[in-house]
Formats: C-alpha cells, sequence, structure tokens
C-alpha cells in the first residue's frame, strides 16, 4: 500500500464548532457518516439538541 501525504487526505467541517478536521483510519468504513471533530463536538451537540428554551 502506497503511503500518503496529510495534506491529500480528504477533509469536512465539524459541525458543532465549525473547524476542519481530517479523515481517519478509524472512521475508513464510515466517513459519510462522520459528522464531529471530537466527542466532545459530540457531546455538546446532543446536550444542545436536548436542552429546553427557557421562557
Amino acid at each position: 500500500m502506497k503511503m500518503r501525504k496529510k495534506a491529500d487526505l480528504p477533509s469536512k467541517l465539524c459541525q458543532t464548532c465549525g473547524l476542519p478536521f481530517s479523515w481517519r483510519k478509524k472512521w475508513e468504513k464510515n466517513w459519510d457518516e462522520v459528522k464531529y471533530c471530537s466527542q466532545r463536538c459530540r457531546n455538546d451537540s446532543q446536550s444542545n439538541r436536548s436542552a429546553k428554551p427557557q421562557t
């Protein structure tokens, strides 16, 4: 297998923080489904969604 340069890897923008993140080997099988750059952003997104608006 030929090595790839990091600059040649695909990247996406995180839906929570908006920062770009690059492809990782652990995301090889589900790269199309990856939305967040980290577990922290995933947790923040879920907590914001479940939070009730204050009146």
